[in-house]
């Protein structure tokens, strides 16, 4: 039996081990705390179209890709699992200002015409669909088709059919690929996975989320998730069962995952300038995660060498990006490599700031 070697337990490592697993490959997977890290501080919005803008072309199609894949997937997991994780079906992205009603139409007019819906809704529109949103709203952008999932339900969804499909997982380090004798390998380790191959170009992007839980007499949570840019900063409100949460902040700090005073400050300010009742919640959690970055926003999906296959890089798109990259990973064990993913070819940048040679592994 083929053997495969998958480095890293978050989203990305757990659905291509179990994909690989039930295709008839021998997985192990490698991760000291699997399904924590990024994965578990994730707001799980499926929103690639609302993030479009004029010039970002592959990325826009590379969302909508993996996003077309998601309705397939979620129900492959509920079969095996019968767990459902969508918690919202649609996102709406709201304005506070002129210059982002600009924006929004800018948005609007870009996805529409490469054949994506989006609804631009007036003040009255925005308030119709979510009543309990802030009064300065002046307009919103309703995409329809773009849910959300509960990222830590998927986790323990994932988990359990790595289990099932006999997927060995080890709560084991790997501190550098030729270490692992499997017949293949496949580096998944979030924004980590630079370590295993210097040079590829992932680095990691700190983003804190507040977990707030309903308490009786408030206002229920949005039934979509909530978008807006408050102060210049991204803001997303995301439904839970018993709440919302609350993100993210985005900035550069290496792989310190402190939750800081100002993080917290500045999303109970912003979350409450856009969804006013939040301040009736109880805050239950703050978390904060490394994010994997390329400098181009697209993932590394592809053939380091004959044996080392990279999945890495998603970026704040990591659960987004599920689908598409356990199907991409499948078809280059294969020997073929999936159109969709072609964009997220790491031979897009030089070799040279590659790093390793094709022949080292």
């Amino acid at each position: 039996m083929r053997t495969l070697a998958v480095v890293g337990g978050g989203v990305i490592g757990l659905s291509v081990a179990w994909r690989a697993a039930a295709a008839g490959w021998s997985v192990t997977l490698f991760d000291p705390a699997a399904g924590t890290g990024a994965s578990w501080v994730a707001g799980g919005m499926l929103a690639p179209l609302s993030e479009g803008w004029p010039g970002e072309d592959e990325p826009l199609e590379f969302g909508a890709a993996t996003l077309a894949r998601w309705p397939d997937f979620a129900a492959r997991l509920h079969a095996e699992t019968d767990v459902s994780v969508f918690v919202a079906d649609e996102t709406l992205t709201v304005a506070l200002d002129g210059a982002d009603a600009a924006d929004l139409r800018t948005i609007a007019d870009f996805v529409a015409a490469r054949g994506h819906e989006m609804r631009l809704l007036d003040r009255r529109g925005v308030r119709a669909a979510e009543p309990d949103l802030a009064r300065t709203v002046r307009a919103g952008l309703l995409s329809p088709t773009e849910p959300a999932v509960d990222n830590r339900l998927l986790v323990a969804a994932l988990r359990r059919c790595c289990a099932q499909a006999g997927v060995d997982i080890r709560a084991e380090s790997v501190a550098a690929v030729d270490d692992c004798a499997q017949d293949q390998i496949v580096l998944a380790a979030g924004a980590a996975t630079a370590r295993l191959w210097p040079g590829l170009p992932v680095h990691p992007v700190k983003g804190e989320i507040l977990r707030l839980r309903h308490r009786p007499g408030a206002p229920p949570p949005p039934r979509r998730v909530i978008r807006a840019r408050v102060h210049g900063r991204p803001l997303y409100l995301v439904p839970r069962a018993h709440g919302i949460v609350v993100g993210a902040t985005q900035y550069e700090a290496g792989f310190d995952t402190a939750v800081t005073v100002a993080g917290v400050r500045d999303l109970i300010a912003d979350a409450e300038a856009v969804l006013p009742a939040l301040g009736e919640y109880e805050l239950q959690e703050t978390a904060a995660g490394a994010r994997p970055g390329t400098p181009d926003n697209l993932p590394l999906i592809g053939r380091l060498s004959d044996r080392v296959i990279v999945a890495a890089g998603h970026g704040r798109n990591g659960i987004l990006g599920v689908p598409l990259t356990a199907d991409a990973v499948l078809a280059l064990l294969g020997g073929d490599v999936l159109p969709e993913a072609k964009a997220a070819d790491p031979q897009r940048f030089s070799r040279e700031s590659g790093g390793r040679d094709d022949a080292s592994a």
